[in-house]
C-alpha cells in the first residue's frame, strides 16, 4: 500500500515538472535534496548553483531568491556562495506527522531573464523520539475464574518516528501467569495484549505488578514503560462485545465544537456489576484525544475542538469497552473530514519593478506573482484581476503564475505613480478574494523644456542705477522633476548698441535674477532688449527663450546747460543798450536746453542778480532780457545780469549765466568804460583739497626715497666690509647687459674707472684707478679668475724684468687748456694735476675710444661740472664751462646727444670750427668742495 502511494506520488510530481517545462520555459530544472531533520541553523542543504549549472554572479545579478513556498521558513539562499542552508530547525513530526516520505517544495526565481527553478527538501527522519504510552500506570483487574489464554488489552505506545526509527515492538517484565503478545491494525498501528498462561489464585495472589516496555528501531535504541496493576477479582466469565467493529462518521470542517460524532454501543452477558460496560478512548494520540470527546457511560462521541481540513483530511482511533470484571472489547471509529471554503487565495510577488521610466514600451514587465488557494476542488479555483485595467493588464502563461506589464503609454506629469490592486478570487460559494497592492512610481524622463508664463516681459528701471541693481526675476516652470526639472539661466549673445549684451546686462543662472552690469543713460539708450534661454538640467537638456524688454526711465541728472550767451574764460563779452531804449527793449535772449526728458526738460528762467534790478527783467519761459523802464543818463554804464535756468525736475537742476551789458550810446564809450573792468574770479573750493593733497604725496614720496637710499649705503658698506675681511675666493660676477669691449678700441679693458658717489651737498668725487691699484679686481674675458690670480699677475707687472707688461698712461694732451685741445669740444687738465676746484673735463684718448666709453667719460664730467657750479656758485663763469647737460659731443662722430628734453631738433652735425678768443680759465680758490674731495683721499 505504501509502495503504491509513493508511486502515484512520483508520477504525479513527474507530470507536472513536464506540465510546467512546457508551458514556462524559463523552468530550467527540479531538483531534490534529502536532509535529515533537527540540523541546526546555517547547515547546507545543497549547492544550488553546482546543480542548477549556473554562475555565483548569475544568482547576484538575477537577485536570485525563494519565492512561493508553503514552508519557506525553513530554508534560505545565499546567493553570494550559491548554496542551500537551513534557515529554521526542521522538526519532520511536526511538519509532516506520521506523512512519508515528508518533503516541501519551493520555487527559486531569477530576474533578467526570468528562469524558475524548483527545488523539493525531503526530510529524513532522526530517531529523535522514545515511545511513549498514554498513562504511566494501568489498573487491570482480572477475575480468577479467567482461564488460560484469556487475553487483555493493554493499549500501544506513541512514537512519531516512522520507518526503523518508530515503535517495533513490546517487552513484558518477567512473571509466571501471562505472556505478551503484539498485534497490528490495518493501518499499521502495533498495540500490546497479555494472554494469561496459568490461573490466577486470588487467595495467592491477590495483587501482580508487571512493566510493559515498548521498544523502537533506531540506533541508539529508544523506549518507554508503563506499570501494569492487576488486581485479581472473582469469575467474570463474559466480556463486553461492540455491535459493530468500525465506526465511519462525515463531518464538515470547522463545525464548531459539541457537534455529534456517533455512539458506540457495546453488551456484556454477565448480570449486576458484571454487566455494567464503560467506555474509554483507547491507542490514542495526544493530539486526537483533545479533539474528541467520550461519554464513559453512554458511548456518545462528540466533537470537543475545531477540525481544519487543510491539517487533517480523515481521523481514526479507537474505543475500548470493558465490563466490571475487566473483560473487555474494542472497535475503531473513522472519521471523514470534507472541505470548507474557509481559506482565502494568498498573493506571493515573486518580482516587483517599483519604478519605470516614462517612456518605457508597451508590454514592459512590472511584476511577476503566483496565487495559491490551499481549499480542494472548486474552492482551491482562483482567477485574478487588477485595477487599473486600462493601463496594466495581465498575462499568464503557467497556472497560478501571472505577468503584470504594461498596456498603455506611461506619462509621469499625468500620473506621477499607480497603486496597482491585484485581486485574487477562488471559485467557492461564497467566494473568497485577498488583495494585495503594488505602488508602481514612474521615473521621470526630460521630456518637457522649460516654459514661461509669457513670451515676451517689460519692466522699468530708472537710469543712473548703480551696478548690480535687480532689474527683474524670470522664472520657468519645467513639469518634470529633480534634475530634469532644474532650470538654469543664459543669457543670449546678442548687441546692444554695438556693444554685447554682457556688458550691459547679467542674469543668474540659478535665481533667473537680470542685473544690470553697468549703469543706464536715458539720454544714450532709451531701452535694453534681450534674450534669456532657460535651460534644465535633463540629458540631452531641452530649452526655451524669452525676450525681456528694459525700458529706462528718465531721471533729472543733466542741468540745463546755456547755449546763449557764450561763457568765456578770459575775453570780455557785453551787450549794448542804447540810452534811448524804451520800455520792453530786448537786451538779448538767454537761450538754453536740457537733454533730460518729459518735464525733467522744462525750463524756466529768473533773474537773480542784477546792478540795477529795476531796469531788466527775465522772460520766465522764453529767457528774453528786456528793460522794464525808460534807460535814464543815470544809469550806470556797467550793468551786470546773473541769470538763474532751472529745470522742472525733482530735485531740480540750474545753470547760472552771466552776462554783462553796457548802457551806452557809442561803441568807444563803451570801450573806455570796460576796460578796467575785472571780472569776479569764483574760488574753487577743490583746490585748496588737491594742493595739500600733492603736498602730501610728495612728502611721503621723498621720505620714502631718503629711506632707501640710507638702507642701499647701509648694505653697500657692510657688504664691502665683508669683503675686505674675507680670506675666500672671489668668484667674478658680470651683469647681463655688460659687454666686454676687449682689445679692439682705444681704450684697454685693463683700465677700471671707479666713480664714487656721495649722498650729501650734491657733491661727487672721481678717482682714477691704474693698473697698479691693489683694490681693483682685474677680470679675464673667460670670467675665471680668482682674487689670488689676479694678485700673481699684479706682481708679474710691477716685475723690473718685463717693462712692458705695464700699461702705460695717456699722452700730456691732457693738460691742454680748452681752447687747444684737439676735437671738437676740447679738453681740461687732469684731476691729479690740475688746482682744487678746476673743472674738469673730457680730452683726447691715448687710442680712439669706443662710443660707449666716451659717452660714459663725458656724463661723468657733465655730472661733475654741474655739481661744481652748484656748489661753487657765481665764482664760476658760464663762458669757460661748457653746458654738458645740454650737448654731449662724440669724438669721432657727427651725432650730437641732446639732454634737455624741450630740445627736440636734433643736431645732424657739427658747425665748422671757429677761433675762441684766447682766454684763461680763471684760478679757483679752493673751495670745501675741493677740500673735501682732498681729506676724502687721505683717508683712502
Amino acid at each position: 500500500m505504501a509502495a503504491r502511494s509513493a508511486y502515484k506520488r512520483l508520477l504525479y510530481w513527474t507530470l507536472l515538472f513536464v506540465v510546467i517545462a512546457s508551458g514556462f520555459s524559463h523552468v530550467n530544472a527540479h531538483i531534490r535534496y534529502s536532509v535529515p531533520e533537527e540540523m541546526k541553523k546555517g547547515s547546507v542543504i545543497g549547492n544550488i548553483a553546482h546543480d542548477l549549472g549556473l554562475d555565483v554572479r548569475r544568482m547576484r545579478a538575477g537577485r536570485a531568491r525563494i519565492v512561493s513556498g508553503e514552508n519557506g521558513e525553513y530554508t534560505e539562499l545565499n546567493p553570494d556562495k550559491g548554496t542551500l542552508v537551513v534557515k529554521e530547525r526542521i522538526d519532520r513530526e511536526q511538519l509532516c506527522a506520521e506523512t512519508t516520505p515528508c518533503s516541501f517544495t519551493f520555487e527559486i526565481i531569477l530576474d533578467n531573464p526570468v528562469e524558475l527553478h524548483h527545488i523539493t527538501v525531503e526530510i529524513l527522519d532522526v530517531n529523535d523520539h522514545s515511545p511513549v504510552f498514554p498513562k504511566d500506570e494501568i489498573k487491570l483487574e482480572i477475575s480468577e475464574s479467567a482461564t488460560p489464554g484469556a487475553r487483555f488489552l493493554l493499549g500501544s505506545a506513541d512514537d512519531p518516528d516512522v520507518g526503523v526509527n518508530a515503535l517495533q515492538n513490546y517487552v513484558l517484565s518477567t512473571n509466571d501467569f501471562f505472556v505478551i503478545t503484539q498485534q497490528a491494525r490495518p493501518g499499521g498501528l502495533k498495540y500490546a495484549e497479555i494472554a494469561l498462561q496459568k490461573p490466577l489464585d486470588r487467595e495467592q495472589h491477590p495483587r501482580l505488578a508487571l512493566t510493559l516496555t515498548a521498544v523502537d528501531g533506531g540506533t541508539p535504541q529508544r523506549s518507554g514503560n508503563m506499570k501494569i496493576d492487576i488486581t485479581v477479582l472473582d469469575a467474570n466469565d463474559n466480556a463486553p462485545i461492540f455491535n459493530q467493529t468500525v465506526y465511519k462518521v462525515i463531518i464538515a470542517e470547522n463545525s464548531p465544537k459539541g457537534t455529534y460524532i456517533t455512539t458506540v454501543n457495546a453488551s456484556d452477558a454477565d448480570s449486576e456489576t458484571y454487566g455494567l460496560v464503560s467506555y474509554s478512548l483507547a491507542n490514542v494520540k495526544s493530539d486526537i484525544g483533545g479533539i474528541f470527546r467520550l461519554d464513559e457511560k453512554t458511548g456518545v462521541v462528540t466533537l470537543n475542538s475545531l477540525i481544519d481540513y487543510e491539517k487533517t483530511k480523515k481521523i481514526e482511533f479507537d474505543i475500548e469497552a470493558k465490563d466490571q470484571g475487566g473483560l473487555g472489547d474494542s472497535a475503531k471509529i473513522i472519521v471523514d473530514i470534507t472541505d470548507v471554503n474557509d481559506n482565502e487565495p494568498t498573493i506571493s510577488v515573486m518580482s516587483f519593478s517599483s519604478t519605470v521610466n516614462e517612456d518605457a514600451p508597451l508590454d514592459t514587465t512590472i511584476a511577476i506573482f503566483s496565487v495559491k488557494d490551499i481549499d480542494a476542488g472548486d474552492n482551491g479555483l482562483v482567477t485574478c484581476k487588477i485595477n487599473p485595467y486600462t493601463t496594466f493588464k495581465l498575462q499568464s502563461s503557467l497556472r497560478n503564475y501571472y505577468t503584470l506589464v504594461t498596456n498603455a503609454v506611461l506619462d509621469r506629469e499625468r500620473v506621477a505613480e499607480y497603486n496597482i490592486t491585484i485581486t485574487a478570487t477562488d471559485s467557492g460559494s461564497p467566494a473568497l478574494s485577498s488583495k494585495t497592492t503594488l505602488n508602481l512610481k514612474i521615473s521621470d524622463v526630460n521630456d518637457n523644456p522649460p516654459s514661461f508664463l509669457k513670451p515676451v516681459y517689460t519692466t522699468n528701471v530708472i537710469e543712473n542705477n548703480y551696478p548690480g541693481l535687480s532689474i527683474f526675476t524670470l522664472c520657468a516652470h519645467d513639469a518634470d522633476s529633480n534634475q530634469n526639472a532644474r532650470v538654469s539661466y543664459f543669457l543670449e549673445d546678442t548687441a546692444v548698441a554695438g556693444s554685447p549684451v554682457a556688458s550691459y546686462i547679467s542674469v543668474n543662472a540659478d535665481s533667473g535674477v537680470v542685473h544690470a552690469v553697468r549703469s543706464f543713460d536715458y539720454e544714450q539708450m532709451k531701452n535694453v532688449r534681450i534674450s534669456v534661454r532657460a535651460q534644465d538640467g535633463g540629458s540631452p537638456p531641452l530649452s526655451s527663450n524669452v525676450t525681456l524688454d528694459i525700458i529706462i526711465q528718465d531721471q533729472n541728472d543733466n542741468a540745463p546747460q546755456v547755449l546763449y550767451p557764450v561763457q568765456t574764460g578770459g575775453s570780455l563779452v557785453a551787450e549794448i543798450v542804447p540810452r534811448s531804449a524804451d520800455v520792453g527793449y530786448l537786451v538779448t535772449k538767454v537761450v538754453a536746453v536740457d537733454v533730460d526728458s518729459g518735464q525733467n526738460a522744462w525750463l524756466s528762467y529768473k533773474l537773480q542778480k542784477a546792478t540795477d534790478r529795476a531796469l531788466f527783467e527775465v522772460g520766465p519761459q522764453n529767457g528774453e532780457i528786456r528793460t522794464v523802464r525808460q534807460v535814464t543818463d543815470k544809469d550806470a554804464v556797467k550793468q551786470k545780469l546773473t541769470v538763474v535756468v532751472e529745470d522742472n525736475g525733482q530735485p531740480s537742476r540750474s545753470a547760472v549765466v552771466n552776462i554783462n551789458v553796457a548802457v551806452a550810446d557809442s561803441f568807444p564809450e563803451v570801450l573806455s568804460e570796460f576796460t578796467d573792468f575785472t571780472h569776479g574770479k569764483t574760488y574753487n573750493d577743490d583746490l585748496t583739497f588737491y594742493l595739500v593733497l600733492a603736498l602730501a604725496t610728495v612728502s611721503f614720496l621723498f621720505i620714502t626715497c631718503l629711506v632707501v637710499i640710507i638702507s642701499v649705503k647701509i648694505y653697500r658698506w657692510r657688504q664691502s666690509r665683508i669683503f675686505y675681511q674675507s680670506n675666500l675666493p672671489v668668484i667674478p660676477y658680470y651683469p647681463p647687459g655688460y659687454t666686454d669691449t676687449g682689445v679692439t678700441g682705444t681704450l684697454p679693458h685693463m683700465y677700471n674707472y671707479d666713480v664714487c658717489m656721495t649722498t650729501d651737498s650734491r657733491k661727487s668725487d672721481c678717482k682714477y684707478s691704474t693698473l697698479g691699484g691693489h683694490k681693483v679686481l682685474v677680470m679675464d674675458q673667460s670670467f675665471t679668475e680668482t682674487l689670488q690670480r689676479t694678485l700673481e699677475e699684479n706682481e708679474f707687472l710691477d716685475d723690473p724684468e718685463f717693462p712692458n707688461a705695464r700699461q702705460k698712461p695717456p699722452n700730456n694732451d691732457w693738460r691742454l687748456p680748452a681752447n687747444q685741445r684737439p676735437g671738437p669740444s676740447g679738453a681740461a687738465a687732469r684731476p691729479e694735476e690740475g688746482p682744487a676746484g678746476a673743472v674738469v673735463g673730457t680730452g683726447p684718448w691715448p687710442n680712439p675710444p669706443t662710443e660707449a666709453e666716451q659717452l660714459q667719460a663725458l656724463m661723468a664730467a657733465a655730472n661733475e661740472v654741474s655739481e661744481a657750479t652748484a656748489t661753487l656758485g657765481p665764482r664760476y663763469n658760464a663762458q669757460y664751462v661748457p653746458d654738458y647737460r645740454q650737448n654731449v659731443y662724440i669724438p669721432g662722430s657727427t651725432a650730437t646727444l641732446t639732454a634737455n628734453p624741450q630740445q627736440q631738433v636734433p643736431q645732424q652735425a657739427l658747425p665748422p670750427p671757429q677761433a675762441l678768443p684766447p682766454a684763461e680759465a680763471p684760478k679757483a680758490a679752493p673751495t670745501p668742495a675741493s677740500k673735501k674731495k682732498v681729506t676724502k683721499k687721505d683717508k683712502k
